[in-house]
């Protein structure tokens, strides 16, 4: 399989991507548990079906120490045991971000609570733009076929 679009060489793409990569820099440093946001990207990048994330995510959280049964396990998370509740309440508001054009009212208030329960204001903020964030870069990576496979954890810095 072969990009639409090598969104790495194009020029007006890598602009872009410069400051994706810079919310992402912002999100990383914040106070929201490193495990939670790669967890966060994984569920997202499943949801749409974007095996570029999916790679790059789950073998920067091995690389990172996050075992690899609970990484088995976050498609599943609702019936899996192997999460925290403040890290099922972020997979769940990543599922209703995610998946937000499903429901006519957007994420539900329940949703919402349940996170602002285990997140303080820095922490969902984070969490909020960590969603949106790689929803974007999944679109993006589903839109041009981006091939999925070859990523090794570092490779981009």
């Amino acid at each position: 399989m072969e990009a639409r679009l090598d969104l790495h060489a194009n020029p007006l793409a890598g602009k872009l991507f410069k400051h994706f990569n810079a919310a992402g820099k912002v999100i990383t440093e914040s106070a929201l548990p490193a495990a939670t946001q790669e967890l966060v990207k994984i569920r997202a990048s499943q949801i749409n079906g974007c095996g570029f994330c999916t790679d790059m995510h789950t073998k920067d959280a091995l690389a990172a120490g996050e075992t690899q049964t609970r990484l088995n396990m976050v498609a599943a998370w609702r019936e899996a045991t192997v999460f925290s509740d403040a890290e099922r309440a972020a997979l769940e508001l990543a599922e209703e971000g995610t998946r937000i054009a499903d429901a006519a009212g957007g994420v539900p208030d329940e949703v919402w609570a349940n996170a602002a329960k285990h997140y303080d204001e820095d922490q969902l903020a984070a969490l909020v733009a960590l969603i949106a964030l790689i929803n974007a870069y999944n679109r993006a990576n589903v839109l041009v076929r981006q091939p999925a496979g070859d990523y090794v954890p570092g490779m981009f810095g």
